[in-house]
């Protein structure tokens, strides 16, 4: 899983076999220690509703992406087009745009390769 943040826009992105994992039911968690300073969690799982949610502290986020989206974005693969939400925040400019991607390179090569 790689993490690309830019002001208020934060990018998912994950490989295929993460995505295998998520539509299983499991949760993907990426750790990254920096240096001395602290460790960062951030967990991405599916969620039940049709909003994609962001919780957490600044150490320990949890994103929850609706998993109805994603099974229908899943279907498409491959594609360029990643799934994009609006999370409102507590003042207005504070609204974070959340992207979703799936990496599908991997697969376009074998393909290709076949």
């Amino acid at each position: 899983m790689k993490l690309q943040i830019e002001g208020q826009s934060l990018r998912v992105r994950i490989g295929e076999v993460e995505l295998g994992t998520l539509m299983a039911g499991d949760a993907l968690v990426s750790r990254t220690g920096f240096a001395q300073a602290f460790v960062m969690t951030c967990t991405v799982r599916l969620g039940a509703g049709d909003a994609a949610l962001f919780s957490g502290r600044p150490d320990a986020w949890l994103i929850e992406i609706p998993e109805a989206a994603v099974r229908d974005h899943a279907r498409r693969l491959p594609t360029r087009e990643g799934l994009k939400f609006i999370l409102a925040g507590k003042e207005e400019g504070d609204a974070l745009e959340l992207r979703f991607d799936v990496d599908v390179r991997d697969s376009v090569r074998r393909r290709r390769s076949s």
